[in-house]
């Protein structure tokens, strides 16, 4: 984990339905970072990355366009310590 953090975004806008979650996986295995993303129940999508704060700033860009069919309007980001809790970057889903 040594120079790893961790950020943490909310991505708002048409970015459900349109491969925004899988798209995200892609970029983030790209990147070699860990993680999850997922739909949230209002419309948005949460990601939760790990790795070196160069790749996670790769992926911060990045979500701010998202997939051809997106319309992001706003990410709330925010970085912070790594917890290692996360072995690959995968697709989860809210219970």
């Amino acid at each position: 984990m040594d120079n790893n953090q961790r950020v943490h975004m909310i991505v708002h806008g048409r970015v459900q339905g349109v491969f925004f979650r899988d798209s995200t996986r892609r970029v983030a295995l790209e990147n070699n970072l860990t993680g999850i993303v997922r739909n949230l129940m209002d419309g948005s999508v949460e990601i939760i990355a790990e790795g070196p704060k160069n790749e996670l700033e790769r992926l911060v860009v990045w979500t701010h366009k998202g997939p051809p069919s997106a319309i992001v309007n706003n990410v709330d980001v925010k970085f912070s310590e790594a917890t290692g809790e996360y072995s690959t970057f995968s697709i989860t889903y809210r219970s």
